[in-house]
């Protein structure tokens, strides 16, 4: 007698679509009424579907696909209440389990489908919109060059989105990136008039004067009647000028220590369980990265605050550390904590998804700002330290010793600074007079404003009503109720400002989400379908 599972019969997943069934756990099972089918034959899901649910022919093309992944959410969701109300416990059991391979891959072309066909129906309603680049090489050695993609329409909703990831297997230099990022607009059919921007992170084939990537976009823009600006990442620039305040004398030392803690397995052990014997603040001390941001001021706080211990522990392995013990250096070190501590709330407050180029430039500002007031404070008679808690520690803590006299040293170090944020941030300050326009129109002289911008400029100084809904509503909401005839060009300014990005951020975010999936175990990859 012949046997029906001898005949090899597969589900196929042309029948999710066609019929409306699944595959779990080996059974064919219809989406629409639960029921299952005994043998994976066409003919028995055939009859199943044209007997039961022939009312569903009238769905075609993409209303078809819509109305399949509706009754699959349905059915997850079905089962996990099912699943909630007879065995709790086993919950997240059933929700850890993982579909085939080809489910995984086929859902995520579907999600990037639809993906695409969204952006492309924005897209249409682009007045402005600006790039993020930035490339990266992968742990293949394959460079992977990512295009974000910041859009504005005529109503000011804003559309910051992924454009194109692509793998560039040969050079990466300008005119290569810039053929890919080229693609990457025409297909989605962005026109380049509307381009305000681009941002990068620096790299010279990114923002060569004459071949970069940057200069090759503009000129394009230019080419086709528009205009954009260039940018240099505001956060990758902000580390740049950290970096400035080097205090080797300082930093060597503290690296050697943290390196010789963790470097061997039996010491560090013999650490941490040092500093739970003495019931220290930490359980351990941190490595520095120099490429992670926030990395310096971590290890160098966490080190700050461990530095008793660390000394004590130190002397019992017969590596003492001299430094520890020298007021001066400790004054260094409690004045680089206390810097870096600054440099990194900035760096943080620069961070995030979505926030507009005004903001951005605000809190560099502010820093600017500070660092003014930093320099008049350790500069007096009588240093006023209030604002570097580390250094004010060791003072308090060495009064014998003339630790105020180098207060000078820090301020002239802080102007330094300030100098190298300065330099730096010229693309920035040079779009300083349209920055301030959007964000505080209020505040800005006529006569100070482009030609076009004035008499609307006046017409908004005069309307009181509009001055109280600038104070009561979000600058996104004010510009979007101004009436489009009357204030056109201030409008479009808005929407331009808009539509720049400050930063790199969401590249640098998904290049680290992409390079945590590829370091994750096989097995890890397994679990996710690959």
């Amino acid at each position: 007698r012949r046997k029906v599972d001898s005949e090899g019969h597969r589900f196929q997943d042309r029948w999710k679509v066609e019929y409306f069934f699944t595959e779990i756990e080996n059974h064919c099972v219809c989406l629409i009424c639960q029921e299952t089918v005994a043998v994976y034959k066409e003919f028995n899901v055939k009859r199943h579907y044209q007997s039961r649910h022939s009312t569903y022919d009238k769905l075609t093309g993409h209303d078809r696909s819509e109305k399949l992944k509706q009754l699959e959410a349905v059915l997850i969701e079905c089962v996990m209440k099912m699943v909630e109300n007879i065995c709790p416990e086993k919950k997240q059991e059933f929700a850890n389990i993982c579909l085939a391979r080809n489910t995984v891959a086929r859902r995520i072309e579907e999600i990037s489908s639809d993906i695409k066909r969204q952006l492309t129906s924005k897209g249409v309603d682009f007045d402005f919109f600006s790039i993020a680049c930035d490339e990266s090489t992968d742990l293949s050695d394959t460079a992977q060059l990512l295009i974000f993609m910041r859009g504005v329409d005529d109503e000011m909703n804003v559309t910051e989105e992924l454009l194109d990831l692509q793998s560039l297997t040969d050079q990466t230099r300008g005119k290569d990136l810039f053929v890919s990022v080229s693609s990457a607009i025409d297909d989605m059919k962005l026109p380049w008039n509307k381009v305000t921007g681009i941002i990068t992170d620096g790299a010279p084939a990114m923002v060569g004067e004459r071949s970069g990537l940057s200069t090759l976009i503009c000129n394009k823009v230019i080419e086709e009647g528009g205009k954009a600006i260039k940018l240099h990442c505001i956060i990758h620039q902000q580390v740049l000028c950290a970096k400035h305040l080097k205090y080797d004398h300082v930093m060597k030392p503290v690296l050697k220590t943290i390196n010789f803690i963790r470097s061997k397995a039996l010491c560090h052990r013999q650490f941490k369980q040092f500093l739970l014997d003495i019931q220290a603040e930490y359980e351990d001390v941190l490595y520095h990265n120099d490429v992670r941001w926030l990395s310096r001021g971590s290890a160098l706080q966490r080190f700050y605050s461990l530095r008793k211990e660390i000394g004590e522990f130190l002397e019992t392995k017969g590596q003492p550390m001299r430094e520890l013990s020298d007021p001066i250096w400790l004054a260094d070190l409690g004045f680089l904590v206390d810097i870096t501590k600054h440099l990194n709330v900035l760096n943080t407050s620069l961070q995030g998804k979505d926030a507009a180029v005004n903001q951005l430039y605000s809190h560099l500002k502010a820093f600017g700002t500070k660092l003014q007031l930093f320099i008049r404070q350790l500069s007096q008679t009588q240093p006023n330290t209030i604002h570097f808690s580390a250094l004010q520690e060791i003072m308090n803590s060495f009064p014998q010793d003339n630790i105020s006299a180098q207060t000078s040293r820090y301020a002239a170090d802080i102007a330094s600074l300030a100098g190298e944020f300065k330099r730096r941030f010229q693309d920035f300050a040079a779009i300083e007079k349209e920055i301030s326009l959007f964000s505080s129109p209020f505040s800005v002289d006529p006569e100070d404003a482009p030609d076009q911008l004035q008499l609307e400029l006046i017409e908004l100084h005069c309307d009181s009503e509009l001055r109280s809904r600038h104070q009561q509503l979000s600058l996104v909401n004010f510009y979007r109720q101004l009436d489009k005839s009357r204030f056109q060009e201030i409008r479009t300014l808005a929407k331009k400002m808009l539509s720049l990005f400050g930063s790199t951020y969401m590249c640098e975010k998904t290049f680290s989400a992409m390079n945590f999936n590829k370091n994750r175990p096989n097995w890890g990859l397994a679990q996710i379908g690959g």
